[in-house]
This record gives structure tokens, C-alpha cells and sequence, in this order.
């Protein structure tokens, strides 16, 4: 999967928690993406945050501190 398409992904994801009241909206971004994205998708996704990062969102930035990446 291209980054642009995870980016945009995660971007969709981080804009709908956004609007959820409360705190703790990045762990709720992630969690999501724990429980319904491949590992390969978040491991591309994590990679792509710590090269560029260009076009994510705070929240999403934010997101990836909890999200479960995997290991070779």
C-alpha cells in the first residue's frame, strides 16, 4: 500500500476522533488502527512518520506513540 493512501487513512481516522469530546483522542486513534490495520500497513505507516511525516495530521502524529508497531 502507496503512503499516500495510509496517510489519508490515518488522516480519516485522527479527523473523526478529533470531534469525539473528551481527552485521550490519539489513543483512541490508535487503537483503531491496532485493531484493524495489518501490521505490515502500520509498520509502512510508522516508517513513513519517522522519514517524512509530511501531510499528517497532529492528531495522527500523535497517534503513533501508541500504536503497536511490529518488529522484524
Amino acid at each position: 500500500m502507496q503512503p499516500d493512501k495510509l496517510i489519508m487513512m490515518a488522516n480519516q481516522i485522527a479527523t473523526y476522533f478529533k470531534t469525539q469530546p473528551g481527552t485521550g483522542q490519539a489513543e483512541s486513534v490508535a487503537a483503531h488502527i491496532n485493531d484493524f490495520w495489518d501490521p505490515r500497513m502500520r509498520a509502512k505507516l510508522s516508517t513513513y512518520v519517522e522519514t517524512d511525516g509530511t501531510g499528517m495530521s497532529e492528531l495522527a502524529i500523535e497517534a503513533m506513540a501508541f500504536i503497536r508497531v511490529p518488529k522484524d
